[in-house]
């Protein structure tokens, strides 16, 4: 029994490699080989595949700890900046995740998908609602807007092109939402 202990440690830093070598490699090219993957996490294809079956669970585990992260983060964001620019950095976050697992939309068309993205639009939206009611303590958006009619209203930030003129376009849409958040 106690050779099975190393083996689970062993195995669990094998799945954390392999996430994230996934997670950049997605990043840089939504087509990446998982051959490519495995070798640059250090691991087999054999490794990968016990831990990930398919391209589509690895992308899906990828995109699903990438919405944890950002959820996890808004106590640290808000804790580093006011509340309004916490809500304009963490929209930038979420908007290039989304953007990510846009890029990857012919791997990503199942149930499978649709679970982890409804599961992770709850967390999200909770994240939206501590955001919105620390801009509201503060004064800076009016009282009782709707998490989830402010991420509509912002899913425009993820549809902008992944380049310089997206990134202008994605600022000057985020002030003309925020204009309209005000009190």
């Amino acid at each position: 029994m106690t050779d099975t202990a190393p083996q689970r440690s062993d195995a669990l830093k094998n799945r954390e490699a392999i996430l994230q070598v996934a997670h950049d490699a997605f990043a840089e090219s939504p087509g990446v080989s998982l051959n490519s993957i495995a070798k640059r996490a250090g691991v087999g294809a054999g490794t990968l595949y016990r831990h990930f079956p398919t391209r589509e669970a690895l992308i899906l585990e990828v995109y699903r700890l990438d919405v944890d992260r950002l959820v996890g983060s808004v106590p640290e964001v808000l804790a580093a900046h006011a509340p309004l620019d916490a809500l304009r950095q963490w929209f930038t976050t979420l908007a290039a995740y989304v953007r990510l697992k846009h890029g990857l939309g012919d791997a990503l068309n199942t149930a499978a998908v649709q679970e982890v993205v409804s599961t992770t639009s709850v967390i999200v939206t909770e994240a939206v609602g501590r955001l919105l009611e620390a801009c509201e303590q503060a004064g800076a958006v009016r009282p009782g807007l709707d998490p989830t009619d402010v991420i509509m209203l912002l899913s425009c930030l993820w549809r902008t092109p992944d380049n310089s003129e997206g990134a202008a376009q994605a600022d000057r849409l985020m002030e003309l939402a925020i204009d309209g958040f005000r009190p």
